[in-house]
């Protein structure tokens, strides 16, 4: 990822918390990222193929807690334990609530209000969690939502989020294999005003874009997270 390096550096100066949460599978390391306000904590699982500690995800927890949004990243049980297939879906469920009920139980945690999402297969987890049920659950941020596998747009992951309540933000590629946002936009529109989708121009799944073109990497991944950290702030 170009530059995604300085991306972080540019983030929250201070150093993540480490934690260890208890699942069903043994435990599983997590860290918060601190906010110098307090008031919204943001959850994010990581994709498929890699950890918390990629630069990806660093880079976008460091950046949204210095805009303000305390944010905690976690492996799921299959990377912890490094593993390269991914646990079926009750596990991977399992365990992210099983991280949102660790950020509750802190008391200098637990006031906030709550955000999930993650990238690409962190966030569809956090979008089957909260179209389960979740009490207390602010919104949702998708970056990346893998809508079907590439290359195979009948087979869509969709059908479940009719059923969330809570407003949702999707942070989509323009040519994102997973879904484009043109594939996207049609299954959102009967959500209304809960669902927004916000389109990272020429971006593709990891919201990458061309080295030549108008806008560089940084300034990409920059907006992007301005429009992340303003939607969470505007969450009721």
């Amino acid at each position: 990822m170009p530059r995604s390096g300085q991306g972080a550096a540019a983030g929250s100066g201070s150093e993540p918390e480490p934690l260890r949460v208890a699942v069903d599978a043994g435990t599983v390391s997590a860290l918060r990222y601190p906010a110098g306000a307090r008031g919204l904590t943001l959850v994010l699982g990581h994709g498929a193929g890699a950890p918390q500690t990629s630069a990806f995800m660093v880079t976008f927890a460091r950046a949204l807690a210095a805009r303000g949004l305390t944010t905690v990243t976690f492996n799921f049980p299959y990377m912890e334990q490094r593993r390269r297939i991914p646990d079926r879906a009750p596990v991977l469920e399992a365990a992210f609530r099983a991280v949102i009920d660790a950020v509750r139980a802190r008391p200098d945690w637990g006031r906030d209000r709550l955000v999930i999402g993650g990238k690409s297969m962190g966030g569809r987890m956090a979008s089957h969690v909260a179209a389960a049920g979740l009490d207390g659950l602010s919104g949702l941020v998708l970056l990346g939502y893998p809508l079907h596998p590439p290359g195979r747009p009948q087979q869509l992951r969709a059908a479940h989020l009719a059923r969330i309540r809570e407003p949702m933000l999707f942070v989509q590629g323009a040519h994102d294999a997973f879904g484009t946002p043109a594939e996207l936009g049609p299954i959102l529109a009967p959500l209304g005003h809960s669902a927004r989708l916000y389109v990272v121009a020429d971006g593709d799944h990891s919201f990458k874009v061309p080295r030549r073109g108008p806008v560089s990497q940084e300034e990409v991944f920059a907006r992007a997270q301005d429009e992340v950290a303003a939607w969470a702030r505007g969450l009721g």
